[in-house]
């Protein structure tokens, strides 16, 4: 059986890496991943925080399926801590439980962020975790190990990659699944307007770094205004990217000493993008009233690696959503046939494209976040509101930077129409109506637009 690491970040859009154009922050480990194996150059994410695209990640859902809409907080019952505490995935199918039961060990080191942290969820029997979502620092910070709440006083992302790799160290016999969650590169939190420590620090410290764009602050944005153009930010930003890259590093280093490039799935994505300092704003999209869209938060990168399997150095240029992972791996496994009756995957499966053959996807992307849904395609990009914020419909051929609203002007009311269209029709196909906000269903999650 052909084992599986799954890395995925918090917070980082595909724009951040060098493989993807980046030539600022330094991230050779994750670029020489690419090269090794194919990278998706039009991946998006579903719901622009952590875990509704964590759950869609594992189960192919949409949020209107799965009934995570927003980030797990302190809301019951499906708060992450406590007697109530539940994993909101486990009357799905998923990816560790299909792989747990099909003879792999399975281990977490990270985040999980999906309820119940303090138990193992789903199939895993290694759990080393943080009790919440969110990183309010990178040192002396609580984590989960042996059922027991703990200071971590490491850099949390090293003690994620030290975890991964005891994890591989002690099951490298069997079949394994590793995932891998990231708290970094985050960018968000009071400590982003102070200096992050890692040992890229002094490197960062004296450069301009011109990928993060220097521009006015957006009206609409909500949050993490003193981030806005600050040096410190944005250089402690970079410096988490790097620190994170190391730690694909680490871990690529160990299955190469213990024999298992050859044989092992590796794929680095994240569970959402950022926007550091595009169209006026920093954070994802949450961080803005009304909640955006804008690309650099919901394009995020792809990568898979198997050396005897997928084509070296390949570029997949179609448009993807993590909606499509779930049954994609699961074809790639040879294990289609355990979800082969769940007709409700709004997905397809790519995973002919990673043996190297040829495979058409219909190149459009639906997301969604409470009261906001978009669709985007090649060309265009429409976001709908169910709410008096205003609609947006972007040109995407010749305005991909989405300076230009087109929503209000009647030569584009047609493509509205049809992009209002296509998006009912999505949702009335796969929404279940428990869950569907946009009809009166309620959340596994505490909302932020009510």
């Amino acid at each position: 059986m052909l084992n599986v690491v799954f890395i995925i970040t918090d917070n980082q859009g595909a724009w951040t890496l060098g493989c993807y154009g980046n030539e600022d922050i330094r991230t050779p480990h994750i670029d020489a991943l690419a090269s090794d194996g194919m990278r998706f150059s039009k991946a998006y994410c579903v719901n622009s925080v952590c875990s509704p695209s964590r759950a869609t990640f594992l189960t192919g859902l949409v949020p209107s399926q799965h009934g995570v809409h927003s980030y797990l907080g302190g809301e019951r019952p499906c708060s992450q801590m406590g007697e109530d505490a539940y994993c909101t995935i486990r009357e799905f199918k998923n990816l560790p439980r299909i792989l747990s039961d099909n003879g792999y060990t399975c281990g977490l080191s990270g985040k999980w962020h999906l309820g119940d942290s303090m138990r193992p969820q789903e199939g895993f029997s290694y759990w080393f975790t943080k009790p919440k979502g969110h990183t309010a620092e990178f040192y002396n910070s609580e984590a989960i190990w042996e059922g027991e709440v703990y200071e971590e006083q490491r850099y949390y992302t090293d003690a994620i990659t030290s975890h991964a790799t005891d994890f591989l160290e002690r099951h490298h016999e069997e079949p394994f699944f590793l995932y891998v969650g990231y708290n970094g590169p985050y960018g968000l939190g009071g400590h982003m307007v102070e200096t992050h420590w890692n040992r890229h620090t002094e490197y960062y410290s004296d450069k301009d770094l011109a990928c993060f764009p220097r521009e006015p602050i957006h009206p609409w944005l909500h949050n993490n205004r003193e981030m806005m153009n600050n040096p410190v930010s944005i250089r402690g930003y970079a410096a988490a990217v790097s620190g994170v890259d190391d730690g694909v590093g680490e871990i690529l280093a160990k299955l190469d000493e213990l024999g298992h490039a050859e044989d092992t799935l590796v794929i680095f994505t994240a569970d959402q993008g950022l926007c550091g300092g595009h169209h006026g704003m920093w954070g994802m999209g949450d961080h803005s009233r009304p909640i955006h869209t804008y690309e650099e938060a919901v394009h995020i990168p792809l990568i898979f690696r198997h050396p005897a399997g997928i084509p070296t150095g390949s570029v997949f240029d179609q448009m993807t959503c993590n909606y499509d992972f779930f049954p994609s791996v699961m074809d790639y496994l040879e294990l289609g046939e355990e979800i082969a009756a769940e007709s409700a995957l709004p997905g397809t499966s790519y995973g002919p494209a990673l043996r190297g053959a040829s495979v058409s996807l219909d190149e459009v992307v639906i997301h969604e976040y409470e009261s906001v849904r978009m669709i985007r395609t090649r060309e265009w990009k429409y976001t709908w509101r169910n709410s008096d914020d205003p609609d947006e419909l972007y040109d995407m051929v010749n305005d991909s930077g989405e300076k230009v609203n087109l929503a209000d002007d009647e030569s584009r009311s047609e493509i509205v129409q049809e992009m209002r269209g296509r998006l009912t029709e999505f949702f009335d196909q796969y929404a279940d109506p428990q869950y569907d906000l946009w009809k009166g269903g309620s959340s596994k999650a505490g909302l932020l637009i009510r």
